[in-house]
């Protein structure tokens, strides 16, 4: 695997392989081939030294929540007493099934979590009853999401 600071060279046969994919991961390996006009076990070749580079993460199915019924999106600032509870909040934020990412962040807050919920009063039970109650914090600042206009990957 690179290390952080180098960057993995990719020709533009990978981009087009990494482009299908990214559309949709279950397109068929031999229908990229054709397309591109390479063999498919080239393709498999490439996709293998793709993924042990580190440039590929994994291929995952995305889950809608709004048909299992979550269908408030928050973004919660939180304040902490001081720097040194960090990884003790962290730890506590994983254990709330809600919250779905996490991030140190720059500015007024410690922690930036985005957090899916079934509704506003589910929200507000998150918010009052788990995150608000962890050991350090000492306020919250929540931003619910109206709708998400804008959902890719980076370029390749």
């Amino acid at each position: 695997m690179k290390s952080g600071d180098e960057k993995v060279k990719i020709d533009g046969i990978d981009k087009k392989i990494l482009r299908y994919l990214m559309e949709d991961a279950r397109k068929p390996i031999l229908e990229i081939a054709r397309n591109i006009g390479i063999s498919g076990a080239a393709i498999h070749q490439r996709l293998r030294k793709l993924e042990a580079s580190g440039l590929l993460a994994g291929s995952k199915f995305v889950i809608n929540p709004k048909v299992m019924g979550y269908t408030t999106m928050a973004y919660i600032g939180i304040y902490l007493d001081k720097a040194m509870s960090n990884p003790i909040a962290v730890k506590q934020l994983e254990k709330i099934p809600e919250v779905l990412e996490c991030h140190y962040t720059t500015g007024n807050w410690s922690i930036l979590i985005k957090v899916l919920c079934r509704d506003n009063e589910h929200l507000m039970h998150v918010l009052n009853k788990e995150i608000q109650q962890i050991e350090g914090v000492s306020r919250t600042e929540t931003f619910i999401s109206l709708a998400q206009q804008i959902d890719r990957q980076i370029q390749i």
